[in-house]
């Protein structure tokens, strides 16, 4: 997508991936290899003038070889602290960023003391790796210790607090080379197994102080990192307090819906940025629900046979709990918008349980 954004401004690119048949082979040349393979990152990197990254879990040290001989946007550094969760969580709280209460885990009687400090419920995560519900496990009740030490216990490990969220929500913004930064307005997001389903852009019942403090949950970040390009900010909202749940420096799942639905994308602001350029407005056009398909696509024809909807496959093979590609459905209102939505989402559903 990326790719696909850059394209119309007259960008080139040269992608690394380790597999050979990486769907990005459609938009660029593709250099084969691992991510922590410097030598196949250099090769990438080759020529280029900027380089950059739509996934958290490039190795840190791959991006500061490279920084070597070509800017890296975003830095090394964004990297390291997203990497870990400890790191992620004592960043927050430092920039004055609401957290849900955490304690480091790094052996058995130490998830005894942090239980008996935080309380249960509680949730105890690998402090790195894991996404889409990965690496984590929910504790209810004390018996639930032992379990959870036995299947993820062999790594470093952070408990944080149940957070009695009412809704999920997130922001993504795009900071410049210049240090401007421009938000897409808040988004509400549903999950399931971990798993992003369904995003609704703007988020129902936003206003401009929602916004702000959502905004004030990720400026100060992106400062600090002296951050460019496109990153998002996961938020719990707590009776209308936002508390960060973790930080993605990249493009985002939950601004998919920026193609369509906004002004500029993520994904066409990202190039920006990275490249020095002005940055589009972020402004939504109208109202969106973004629908993540999972394990299959829905019925091509029926899907564009719905007003508004814009369909993308990522020709990836259909495996279970994997996003191979998402809907876009947009509309000038609520009202015209939730049919429209329903059905999208029966589509995607079908598909799924098919």
């Amino acid at each position: 997508m990326l790719g696909l954004a850059g394209i119309p401004l007259g960008l080139s690119f040269r992608f690394l991936d380790p597999s050979p048949d990486a769907t990005a082979r459609a938009v660029g040349d593709l250099v084969v290899g691992a991510l922590d393979d410097v030598a196949a990152a250099a090769k990438a990197a080759d020529g280029a003038t900027v380089v950059t990254y739509e996934w958290e879990g490039v190795p840190a040290h791959t991006a500061v070889a490279l920084a070597a001989d070509v800017p890296v946007r975003p830095s090394a550094r964004a990297l390291e602290v997203a990497q870990d969760r400890l790191v992620e969580k004592s960043t927050f709280r430092r920039l004055g960023i609401a957290t849900a209460p955490f304690r480091a885990v790094d052996e058995r009687p130490s998830l005894d003391a942090a239980i008996a400090e935080l309380g249960l419920p509680a949730v105890l995560k690998t402090r790195r790796g894991g996404y889409d519900g990965k690496g984590q496990a929910v504790l209810r009740d004390a018996g639930d210790a032992d379990t959870a030490w036995r299947t993820i216990g062999d790594a470093p490990l952070i408990l944080e607090g149940f957070v009695p969220f009412e809704r999920e929500l997130s922001i993504v913004a795009v900071r410049g080379l210049s240090g401007v930064v421009e938000c897409w307005p808040v988004v509400e997001n549903a999950h399931d197994a971990g798993i992003l389903r369904v995003t609704r852009a703007p988020a129902p019942g936003l206003d401009a102080a929602l916004q702000a403090r959502a905004e004030a949950c990720i400026r100060p970040l992106l400062d600090e990192l002296q951050y460019v390009g496109v990153a998002c900010v996961e938020l719990f909202d707590v009776d209308g307090a936002l508390l960060a749940n973790e930080m993605a420096p990249r493009v985002h799942n939950s601004g998919h819906w920026t193609i369509e639905g906004s002004d500029t994308s993520q994904f066409e602001n990202h190039l920006r940025a990275v490249l020095g350029w002005p940055l589009g407005s972020t402004a939504a056009r109208g109202v969106s629900v973004m629908v993540n398909c999972i394990g299959a696509m829905p019925d091509r024809e029926s899907v564009l046979a719905i007003p508004g909807a814009h369909l993308h496959d990522y020709e990836k093979p259909a495996r279970r709990a994997r996003k191979v590609g998402h809907v876009t459905v947009c509309a000038a209102d609520e009202a015209t918008l939730e049919p429209r939505r329903a059905r999208v989402e029966e589509l995607v559903r079908a598909s799924a349980d098919g």
